[in-house]
């Protein structure tokens, strides 16, 4: 499909993608991108994803804590000093 047949039947472009269609967008007979449907992601795939790290330890906790303390203290006006 063309750059101009997807942009004047972009509505058939995403029906057809919806369908489970994937769709190669051409301009000037060379193709610059396909456009698919989307992957539904579940948390099957974030715990797949996070398998085999390490859990967090103390020291992270600690710093999560120091950024959020440094994030608190600079809520006054950011304009203040301008």
């Amino acid at each position: 499909m063309t750059a101009t047949e997807a942009s004047r039947n972009f509505s058939e472009l995403l029906d057809a993608i919806e369908r489970g269609e994937t769709v190669t967008i051409t301009r000037g007979n060379e193709p610059v991108a396909e456009i698919g449907p989307a992957r539904r992601r579940t948390g099957a795939d974030l715990r797949s994803a996070l398998e085999g790290i390490p859990a967090p330890d103390d020291r992270f906790a600690d710093d999560i804590a120091g950024a959020v303390a440094l994030l608190e203290s600079e809520r006054s006006d950011p304009w203040a000093d301008a």
